[in-house]
């Protein structure tokens, strides 16, 4: 059996990344890993749908356990990790698994797995990214902009670590899922399905 994929997803909130993973994996099987932690749920959020919502207690014993392939401190009030065991059983069975993460994940999971594919996901423009979160409608406006002021720096880091294969316009959502798709389906060497 040939070694899995691991795709990680990065790029500013609003940006696409969640509905790319999932017809990804609507066309090529696999898995979405669930991240743990520390945040207390948003509204309409499921626990280990969305996230699996821990304790800091918790997350802090799993960070010493080694039990995460990456980990962060985000905004400096929460966690978040994602758990290495599922991600290692199904790169073992062959299969394709997507992390949606931050730059900061995927600069520590290329460390610990460099064959990786890395795709960032870029909005337009920085007004559209900003209209974007606007539309959410999840923050009050201070918070859109520190969420602003961080994707900038987000962008120009990925831009610059080496980490990405990829970066991808997302100004048609169905282009950029084709294009991330045609990425995939050359690494692991099959066709997706339709």
């Amino acid at each position: 059996m040939t070694r899995g994929l691991l795709l990680t997803l990065s790029g500013p909130s609003g940006v696409g990344k969640t509905t790319i993973a999932h017809d990804l994996l609507r066309r090529f099987g696999g898995l979405f890993s669930v991240s743990c932690t520390t945040r207390a749920p948003s509204p309409g959020e499921l626990d280990s749908v969305d996230y699996r919502f821990i304790s800091e207690g918790s997350f802090l014993a799993m960070v010493k356990d080694g039990a995460f392939i990456e980990h962060a401190t985000v905004f400096g009030r929460c966690h978040y990790g994602t758990p290495r065991a599922p991600v290692e059983t199904a790169l073992a069975a062959g299969e394709l698994v997507v992390l949606d993460i931050d730059v900061q994940g995927a600069e520590q999971v290329h460390a610990a797995v460099p064959d990786m594919l890395g795709v960032f996901i870029l909005p337009p423009s920085d007004q559209i990214l900003l209209d974007r979160l606007r539309q959410r409608g999840r923050e009050d406006e201070p918070a859109i902009q520190r969420r602003f002021a961080e994707s900038r720096r987000e962008m120009a880091r990925a831009r610059t670590n080496g980490v990405y294969d990829a970066f991808i316009v997302n100004d048609d959502l169905a282009g950029a899922i084709e294009q991330v798709a045609d990425l995939v389906a050359s690494r692991l060497g099959r066709v997706q399905a339709s």
